[in-house]
């Protein structure tokens, strides 16, 4: 009886390992494709940089703490994009994202804001 209950207990105990060993590996992975999304965001052109800032003008005047309703930041984005992460950083990395996601490009965005006064 006692062995049985050592052998599950080793059993259990690398079932443990492996998984902790597996979400290790995951996190890496997702830090790799993030730091990647971040390298990749900061090649905009200079014609995608003009429109950021015309955006950044009306949305918030530049102020990285502006708040509107469920919007915070510079780029008035959504405070559940964040995730509490309320750093420039973090403004401008889920901001770009969430342009390049939706619009494709901040002079897209920019288009679709002079339409509907928001993007």
């Amino acid at each position: 009886m006692l062995k049985s209950v050592k052998s599950i207990l080793v059993k259990l105990v690398a079932a443990l390992a492996l998984a902790f060993v597996g979400v290790v590996a995951s996190q890496n992975v997702n830090t790799s494709a993030n730091t990647q999304t971040v390298q990749a965001a900061t090649h905009w052109s200079k014609k995608n940089l003009k429109a950021r800032a015309w955006i950044v003008k009306r949305e918030s005047g530049g102020n990285w703490h502006a708040r509107n309703g469920n919007c915070y930041g510079r780029y008035q984005l959504l405070i559940t994009y964040l995730h509490h992460n309320y750093s420039h950083k973090n403004q401008t990395r889920v901001a770009d994202n969430y342009v390049r996601g939706r619009y494709g490009s901040w002079v897209n965005a920019k288009k679709f804001w002079q339409r509907h006064h928001w993007y």
